[in-house]
């Protein structure tokens, strides 16, 4: 799989693996037995079944290269690695490549919400002491 320079994940040496099982491996096994590898939350989620909604987004994942969703709740499936999924943050749509990596995570860990706030300095008479500050 050809990776982005700046992509945030360290390089691996050797295949990824879940839970001891490679991904093609994943995608062969069957519904139970892919939740006994699952932690519990993402299992008991999956074990109460998918809504309509979200078997028609895998439908589309499965048949499209790149989807568009709102679906942040969505678990990572091992048939959606390698596509791209735009996922909605609540202003606009992040691009985001599914990875092994990924595989029983939520979709919306992966589009956040909030933006990274950097401040500025203090204005005059911000604080008590920038009072008396000469401004030449």
């Amino acid at each position: 799989m050809a990776r982005k320079s700046g992509s945030r994940l360290p390089k691996r040496k050797e295949e990824f693996t879940y839970r001891g099982l490679k991904v093609e491996e994943l995608k062969e096994l069957s519904q139970e037995e892919f939740l006994g590898l699952l932690p519990a939350r993402q299992r008991r989620r999956l074990k109460r079944g998918l809504t309509k909604d979200h078997r028609r987004l895998l439908s589309k994942v499965k048949a499209k290269d790149v989807v568009r969703t709102h679906l942040r709740d969505m678990i990572v499936l091992p048939e959606m690695v390698g596509k791209t999924i735009e996922i909605y943050n609540g202003k606009a749509f992040n691009r985001v490549e599914i990875i092994p990596e990924m595989v029983g995570h939520y979709l919306g860990e992966y589009s956040l919400t909030r933006g990274r706030v950097s401040h500025g300095s203090a204005g005059v008479g911000a604080t008590r002491s920038s009072k008396f500050v000469p401004l030449k």
